[in-house]
């Protein structure tokens, strides 16, 4: 990897993204040749070309920022799809009953920390769309294949055995509220990361030895929860990302169901992908494609206490957020305290104006799975707040009443729990094995004994 090429046409192909090349790119720095990490692609969501950008100045952003703006796309670049290549994007179908844009030997594969109960921003965000995506795989070689991210939570590291039997418990609540938001093990794979971690964590390491550590420290959560201090700052939140984009290439997945928030990640598990097929000069492993799941009403829920900021565990008020298992009566509390504004003769759909109010009724239309026009038809005849939330409030009563009932069955059940758990080990570790036997193979290593 360090020598020059040797001619014209190996020098062309600097001017190819890399995802368009079969062997790792080099560029002349005027000091040696290097490899060329790729720049984020700008994305026009309208007919989904890009802009690429082949240099990493200032000067060369700059060009391709104005050829934007140049086109009229300044401004309609969306979340799901910024800095994420044009042909990774499959969108979820709205509908509940549309076919799934998915070939017939899909791998779907996600995972979830295990932090705690679920609130209804990760129900609406990310489990009830995972149910969707489990109940149309019906393809013959389709699998679904969902995880408890257990060694993730590692990252932030808690002391004592206090610590460690929180962990414990909360890994076993993750199952509980994965079964009861309604994924079914007998159609997917529920399994804890931890259980399959030696193959997880033997990808991770061949990953991380290609992996540029300047691509890591642009991570924006690293940016984000590294604090600063070099004294606490972690190898394994920094090198975290590696590891993600293992979980998802051990398993060989064709899709992964995310929001806005994880598209760098994927970024960084495709650009590993393709620079381990190109450095071993092979087909292993296939580039996952983001399966948008972050469109629509009810998935990108906000505070109730702070409409500007999405709903998150990590505010630390507990009235800022509704639990997929709180009572009737505290999701009431919750919803009467939600901040609105002054305006109480009539309710209307406003983000930019009235986001208090259009966050109560975009919860609204993503449980009912309702366009905007019906519901605000239905709080048409409303005259003040107490009418209003009313409404919210025995929506989502009555949409949260099966979760809440299945969690509290499958919580007492441990012994099922499990084997449900054990189960998923048995099918997701089969399906690993054999994709690291190929691994080891393609690398030189023996086969494990």
């Amino acid at each position: 990897m360090s020598s020059a090429p040797d001619s014209r046409a190996a020098r062309n192909r600097c001017a190819k993204p890399l995802w368009e090349t079969a062997r790792p790119r080099f560029v002349y720095n005027a000091q040696r040749w290097k490899p060329l990490i790729p720049h984020t692609p700008i994305i026009d969501p309208n007919n989904m070309s890009y802009i690429r950008g082949t240099t990493k100045n200032a000067r060369g952003i700059t060009q391709a920022w104005r050829s934007v703006q140049s086109r009229g796309m300044a401004d309609a670049a969306a979340p799901a799809t910024r800095g994420t290549r044009p042909d990774s994007v499959v969108y979820l179908p709205e509908d509940p009953t549309a076919p799934l844009p998915l070939p017939d030997d899909a791998t779907v594969f996600s995972m979830i920390q295990p932090t705690g109960t679920v609130h209804l921003g990760n129900y609406l965000g990310a489990l009830r769309p995972w149910r969707s995506i489990q109940d149309r795989c019906e393809g013959p070689g389709q699998r679904v294949i969902y995880g408890v991210a257990d060694l993730h939570a590692l990252t932030v590291p808690h002391k004592g055995r206090a610590a460690a039997e929180a962990l414990r418990a909360r890994r076993q609540e993750c199952v509980a509220t994965l079964l009861a938001c309604g994924i079914d093990p007998a159609r997917a794979t529920v399994a804890f990361q931890s259980s399959v971690a030696g193959l997880h964590t033997e990808l991770f390491w061949q990953l991380s030895c290609l992996a540029p550590m300047g691509y890591l420290n642009r991570m924006t959560q690293w940016k984000d929860k590294r604090g600063g201090d070099p004294q606490r700052e972690r190898l394994g939140l920094f090198a975290y990302p590696v590891l993600q984009a293992a979980d998802i290439l051990v398993y060989r997945a064709t899709h992964v169901p995310v929001g806005d928030d994880q598209g760098q990640h994927l970024e960084l598990t495709r650009y590993l992908a393709e620079r381990f097929n190109a450095w071993f000069e092979c087909d292993l492993f296939p580039v996952p494609r983001t399966l948008y799941c972050g469109g629509g009403h009810g998935k990108k829920v906000r505070s109730l206490q702070d409409p500007a900021k999405k709903m998150s565990k990590s505010s630390g008020d507990p009235m800022s957020l509704v639990y997929v298992t709180d009572t009737p009566e505290q999701i009431r509390d919750k919803i009467k305290r939600a901040r609105t504004d002054s305006i109480s003769s009539s309710f209307y759909f406003d983000p930019e104006n009235r986001p208090g109010v259009s966050n109560l009724l975009d919860i609204v239309a993503g449980l009912q799975d309702k366009d905007m026009a019906a519901v605000e038809a239905e709080c048409a005849g409303m005259r003040d707040y107490g009418a209003f939330k009313g409404y919210v409030t025995e929506v989502v009563v009555e949409a949260l009443r099966p979760v809440r009932e299945r969690y509290a069955r499958f919580s007492g059940d441990a012994a099922y729990l499990q084997s449900v758990a054990d189960r998923g080990a048995d099918a997701a570790g089969e399906i690993a094995a054999e994709n690291m036997k190929r691994v080891r193979e393609v690398v030189g290593l023996g086969a494990r004994r």
